[in-house]
């Protein structure tokens, strides 16, 4: 499903779209907490590290991410009915990066393991969600990917990693403000 924008501004109304490198910019500067998106693609795991997870509803429960047109993983996704979603802790810098690295196989010297569901999932992560892709809706050069979770598991220890303004970050008690 494909949904086309509503509100665009017209010649003569409103302003024009703000430039996208100050749109990155914004973003930059908004810190994301990161996961890494695992799924089965035939007899061989697919995943990649997403900073755009997001919690949509707790009843029913679900989520989101987004993930660019070109990514390697996304042939892979736009076929899959069902993936993980595992939170990185603080210590899990190293996972991070190798799920964002092109061109090589981000599953080999990490400690992973197919579920009895058929879904990857890596281990020693302090939680991961397993669900079924709902909706996938094509928006700009990405896609915006819903997600129900049906099971998940929580080790519950560590500080979460968090990526802001191009440096990876944890939050501990020392945090609040």
């Amino acid at each position: 499903m494909t949904v086309e924008p509503r509100a665009q501004a017209q010649e003569g109304q409103g302003s024009a779209a703000i430039s996208s490198e100050a749109f990155r910019s914004i973003f930059r500067r908004h810190p994301a907490g990161v996961a890494v998106v695992a799924l089965r693609d035939g007899d061989r795991p697919v995943g990649f590290t997403a900073t755009s997870v997001v919690s949509v509803s707790a009843q029913p429960a679900l989520l989101t991410f987004s993930v660019a047109g070109t990514s390697s993983s996304w042939p892979a996704l736009s076929r899959a009915d069902t993936l993980t979603i595992s939170f990185l802790g603080a210590a899990q810098v190293d996972l991070s990066a190798r799920f964002a690295t092109r061109d090589v196989d981000r599953f080999a010297g990490v400690d992973w393991r197919w579920l009895p569901t058929g879904e990857p999932v890596l281990d020693g992560v302090p939680a991961w969600i397993r669900g079924d892709v709902v909706q996938r809706v094509a928006l700009g050069a990405s896609h915006l990917v819903v997600v129900g979770a049906r099971e998940s598991s929580q080790d519950g220890g560590g500080a979460p990693l968090v990526y802001h303004d191009r440096a990876y970050h944890f939050l501990d008690e020392n945090s609040a403000l």
